[in-house]
């Protein structure tokens, strides 16, 4: 009984499928392949390229990292370097003021704010 189930199920299917390619012409399923080809080829030299452009940039990466660790941490020595300096500087400002209210001109009497934009924080 089986058997003449699985029987009849496999000609039910190959006459469904023999109704499928009459619906669809040869000419048009040999373009499609063709332009899926085509399509393939296009996407596995995109491909190629990009791996390509990733190994480079990854070199290239490799080579700088240690130089921009190494200038990052420049920058941040000279950041506060220059902020211990400028702190310096109004101290100084403001000890001169009070010793010698004269010392400087009537317009910088008011106290002077750091303008500098803090390089810290995300824009």
């Amino acid at each position: 009984m089986e058997q003449i189930e699985k029987e009849a199920i496999k000609e039910a299917s190959v006459e469904v499928s023999n109704e499928f390619k009459t619906l669809i012409d040869a000419q048009d399923l040999d373009s499609l392949k063709q332009l899926q080809h085509l399509i393939l080829g296009r996407l596995q030299d995109g491909n190629a390229v990009l791996s390509h452009f990733n190994e480079v940039s990854e070199n290239c990466f490799a080579e700088v990292s240690g130089d921009f660790s190494k200038n990052t941490r420049l920058l941040r020595s000279m950041k506060s370097d220059l902020d211990y300096i400028f702190q310096k500087l109004r101290s100084m400002k403001s000890r001169i003021l009070a010793t010698y209210p004269d010392a400087f001109p009537d317009d910088s009497k008011q106290e002077v704010h750091d303008q500098r934009p803090d390089l810290e924080m995300p824009l």
